[in-house]
């Protein structure tokens, strides 16, 4: 089992001095950077968690009571800082220790850069949804300058060395904590970490290397997508850095309603009014649906509320259009409100016929209802 107090070499009554002062020296010693054994990674990582849970008073209570597993029940993220690997490792420290100056290494800013990923939302009518299209859309994005070629400065004129931090891309700050003193490396804030500035600017972008321009391609939208459907369309986001490649275009896809169908995944639902007569005797109807008009046998007896199932007249699977979802009809008995006199009789006959009592005039509509519910 972990022992959180061993880790940090402290006893278990150490106060918050105590236990900072443990971690601020075994950091130092154990950090990979400085470090070079195997497990030196592995053993910062259960350091820096046991300094997290410990500087919490109430992680630290939790824990003391019930262990690791009692912090992870009470719903505390038990990985620690440092699970998901470094990074940029000067940051995460600085997070709660105000930086140690190891000289972590960070990215090189010159390296290719690729660009922004961008999001486009479109909207599709609900049979464009279910049978798929070619679709054309517009969409802006940032493209390499044509004028400077994504330098940023003019035709001919060379960047120079940025005075701030004389081409290192970095700064150093020294930072006074209560922990004691400290260096903190970061990006050059004039230059962006390229090390150089550019004196004379391209009129045309700015300086930035890149223009943002209208574009129009056409893409495939499959069949049976739904809404907040993503389509990746490569390399059509912004424009990369350094030669890096540009970033990809998001299609997300919202489907408007229907009046008449509606879907659950794959698929989809309508309601199908028929008359007393019609649920009593059955019948034959004709129906719309995805794949056009289809005949469907209503059964004698059927009830309010019976389905009925066309299948593979429903949406088709996106990463198998070949196959489809089915169609399914709900059955709504509709009770007529206006009776001509030769189907008040007749109702009055069937209403004597199921209850052996004289059918009134007044209140027949009520007494058919009841027949049928």
């Amino acid at each position: 089992m972990t022992d959180y107090y061993e880790i940090l070499g402290v006893s278990k009554d150490a106060d918050k001095d105590e236990i900072k002062s443990a971690f601020r020296k075994k950091a130092r010693t154990l950090h990979p950077d400085v470090n070079k054994a195997p497990d030196a990674e592995e053993k910062f990582k259960e350091l820096g968690k046991a300094y997290e849970t410990l500087i919490d008073d109430n992680k630290r209570a939790t824990y003391d009571r019930y262990g690791e597993d009692g912090l992870r029940n009470a719903g505390y993220d038990t990985s620690g800082p440092f699970a998901e690997g470094f990074g940029d490792l000067n940051d995460i420290i600085n997070s709660f220790m105000g930086g140690f100056g190891f000289g972590f290494s960070r990215p090189d800013p010159n390296a290719p850069q690729p660009g922004e990923n961008l999001r486009l939302d479109i909207e599709l009518d609900f049979e464009e949804a279910v049978f798929g299209l070619n679709k054309t859309i517009k969409f802006n994005h940032l493209e390499i300058c044509p004028e400077c070629n994504g330098t940023g400065g003019e035709k001919g004129a060379k960047p120079d060395v940025c005075p701030t931090c004389h081409g290192t891309g970095q700064v150093q700050h020294v930072m006074r904590t209560p922990l004691g003193a400290f260096s903190q490396i970061t990006t050059c804030p004039d230059c962006g970490g390229t090390g150089r500035k550019i004196s004379k600017p391209c009129k045309h972008c700015n300086g930035t290397g890149k223009v943002e321009n209208e574009k129009s391609i056409e893409i495939k939208v499959p069949a049976g997508v739904d809404n907040y459907t993503k389509i990746r369309v490569a390399h059509e986001g912004d424009a990369g850095s350094n030669g890096g490649p540009a970033g990809d275009l998001f299609v997300v896809i919202h489907v408007k309603p229907s009046d008449y169908y509606k879907r659950d995944g794959i698929n989809v639902f309508t309601k199908l009014e028929i008359s007393p007569a019609q649920a009593v005797l059955g019948d034959e109807i004709t129906i719309k649906t995805l794949n056009g008009d289809t005949t469907i046998k209503i059964p004698a007896g059927a009830q309010n509320g019976n389905t009925l199932k066309v299948k593979g007249a429903g949406v088709p699977v996106v990463s198998k259009p070949s196959q489809r979802g089915d169609h399914i009809v709900i059955l709504e008995v509709k009770i007529p409100t206006n009776l001509s006199e030769e189907e008040k009789n007749l109702y009055k006959k069937l209403y004597e016929l199921n209850t052996g009592k004289k059918a009134q005039d007044s209140g027949i509509m009520d007494k058919v209802k009841g027949v049928f519910h």
